[in-house]
């Protein structure tokens, strides 16, 4: 059974570790991704304050773990009639049962802010640095647009940020947080977001919730709503906003992202599933883009005639917010915990990664641990990502 992957980022390498290890020889597989490099983004945060760095493995050692063809193209469009999968570089690549995880692009919310990415170059952070450090940024506010799907970076840069202030004996420097949330990183539940609050206290960010920022006017002007008053800051750094991938052939949302239904098939598909940023769902984060690769998967492997029992997609949510001076673990069971969630100072999941997947997890793990010690390559088998079972993995 030909089984295609398009992607080669979080969702995409999970999607292929876990495929391998459910079908095994029962299948062939390809992957499609125009990169040859993964770059693992979750510690940019961290990286653009000297304090991390993102992980580079190359995709042909990925591929070879798996025992995948790849093909250096970028996906286009599916035309499922035929099960082809359409590229920019090449002929068309046949398929029986294609994973569509190809991510999602990102566009600045606003013209005159500064623009954080996990790609940006943090020399370009590096000049904010510099203008609190020569004292011309007394007021730094940074914004959380309205339909931007994961918030937790604003508030590590809002920490980061104070506590590096805090470094250079500039104490007099006014850092805030505008979100439309109704309160800190509330998708994580309460109990987190009460315990995010403190650390925000203590670092002496000020958070204002329920709070809308537009631009408005010519020339463009920041305000806040409701109340349309002016956004009064020196500085202004704003998250982005995720652009759907143009793919001819699959159903989307009003936005442009794939609708899939709970085992993260395609709406109205017979072989094509789709998973990560490049799927309708309003959270973008690498944790959740496994789980729903883990989905897609085990529904491929059963249709392959692997003894599965494909579960469907229950996200919980699980991150870890650097704070300047520590971690916080935090955990809520979206689907239906009661909206109470988990935080700790101590990891919550294993292996203890930003980005925890039951995959790709343990596989970058044993990949810098056998880089370090030159050991055999990694087995690509699963763990039981928590440390409790209160909140037990589907």
């Amino acid at each position: 059974m030909r089984v295609v992957v398009a992607g080669g980022g979080v969702a995409g390498i999970e999607a292929l570790l876990a495929l391998h290890d459910l079908a095994g020889d029962r299948i062939a597989l390809t992957v499609i991704e125009p990169e040859t490099e993964f770059v693992f983004r979750p510690m940019a945060v961290a990286a653009t304050f000297g304090r991390g760095a993102g992980e580079r493995i190359a995709m042909s050692r990925v591929a070879a773990d798996v025992g995948a063809d790849l093909i250096h193209a970028r996906l286009t469009g599916v035309d499922e009639d035929r099960r082809l999968a359409l590229v920019d570089d090449g002929d068309p690549v046949p398929f029986d049962a294609l994973i569509v995880a190809v991510g999602a692009g990102s566009e600045p919310a606003y013209s005159g802010a500064l623009t954080w990415t996990p790609d940006s170059d943090p020399e370009v952070f590096g000049g904010l640095r510099q203008d609190i450090e020569e004292g011309y940024a007394k007021s730094i506010a940074f914004v959380v647009p309205p339909d931007v799907g994961w918030t937790l970076p604003a508030y590590e840069l809002a920490l980061m940020t104070a506590w590096s202030a805090d470094e250079m004996n500039e104490n007099d420097v006014d850092i805030r947080v505008v979100t439309p949330e109704q309160a800190p990183l509330a998708l994580f539940g309460v109990i987190a977001s009460q315990a995010a609050g403190v650390d925000l206290a203590e670092a002496g960010v000020t958070v204002e919730t329920g709070a809308y920022v537009e631009e408005l006017g010519n020339p463009p002007a920041l305000v806040v709503q409701p109340g349309a008053r002016p956004l009064e800051a020196r500085r202004v750094v704003a998250l982005p906003r995720a652009v759907a991938p143009d793919l001819s052939g699959l159903p989307t949302d009003s936005r442009g992202f794939v609708n899939v239904d709970a085992h993260c098939r395609v709406a109205g598909s017979d072989r094509v599933w789709a998973c990560g940023d490049a799927v309708a769902f309003p959270i973008k984060q690498g944790g959740l883009a496994a789980q729903q690769a883990d989905a897609a998967a085990e529904a491929i492997a059963s249709l392959a005639g692997a003894e599965v029992e494909p579960q469907p997609f229950r996200p919980v949510l699980r991150g870890v917010l650097l704070t300047g001076r520590g971690r916080h673990w935090m955990r809520s069971n979206i689907a239906g915990g009661g909206g109470e969630g988990e935080t700790a100072r101590h990891a919550l999941w294993w292996p203890p990664t930003k980005v925890a997947g039951r995959y790709i997890a343990p596989y970058l793990q044993a990949l810098a641990e056998a880089r370090d010690a030159g050991a055999a390559p990694p087995s690509g088998k699963p763990v039981e990502l928590e440390l409790d079972s209160e909140f037990a993995h589907p």
